[in-house]
């Protein structure tokens, strides 16, 4: 801990501190939540595999797949994950500044991950290949369009971090929220490497 952090603790109400104990079960309960979570995928994949060629004389991955726009999305998410890990070393350090302005770059890649994402369906049924097209279509659409609902809930949490740390400052239970959503957003961007490698790496192979 600094000492700008130590000196922020010192002044805090005892209702806003938060002993590291609690703090340590708090991010093991979360853990719980997201293994939980990785179960849910497991199950969205295990799935895709079973329809992964029920086409019912409609279109393939080879034929759906616009693999540089997936590139980008994937470009994104990648990349704010990397930016998130700079929003906790300016934590660490104390800097509420570069705290909200990693906060903000992060937020936007996830903005243009969802953007790209949601493009991709627009057109997808814009041809009529939309979810009740085919098995196929109705696996991709429910697995990839449950990462992106997880990564939209991520960015309102985000959003509602960005004010707490604005209002609040670095207090220890705002750290430990920005742990929490830490875990979850690296989650969602291993999930995203197992969709792109599975669905859309393979679907176009």
């Amino acid at each position: 801990m600094t000492t700008d952090q130590a000196a922020v603790i010192d002044e805090l109400p005892a209702g806003q501190m938060e002993h590291p104990d609690h703090i340590a079960i708090k991010a093991f309960g979360f853990w719980i939540y997201l293994m939980s979570d990785l179960v849910l995928f497991a199950a969205l994949f295990a799935t895709f595999a079973v329809m992964n060629h029920s086409y019912a004389g409609g279109p393939s991955g080879r034929e759906l797949f616009h693999l540089p726009e997936v590139y980008a999305e994937t470009l994104f998410l990648l990349v704010s994950s990397a930016t998130y890990g700079l929003v906790m070393l300016a934590v660490h350090k104390g800097r509420k500044d570069l705290v909200l302005i990693w906060l903000a770059v992060t937020f936007l890649l996830g903005l243009g991950f969802i953007f790209l994402e949601v493009r991709e369906f627009h057109a997808m049924i814009i041809d009529g290949n939309g979810p009740w097209r085919s098995g196929f279509l109705s696996a991709f659409f429910t697995l990839v369009g449950t990462h992106g609902t997880h990564v939209t809930f991520g960015l309102i949490w985000m959003l509602a971090m960005m004010v707490q740390v604005l209002t609040k400052g670095l207090t220890a239970p705002v750290q430990s929220r920005l742990l929490c959503l830490s875990m979850f957003w690296h989650f969602l961007d291993i999930v995203w490497i197992g969709v792109f490698t599975i669905v859309y790496l393979m679907g176009v192979a």
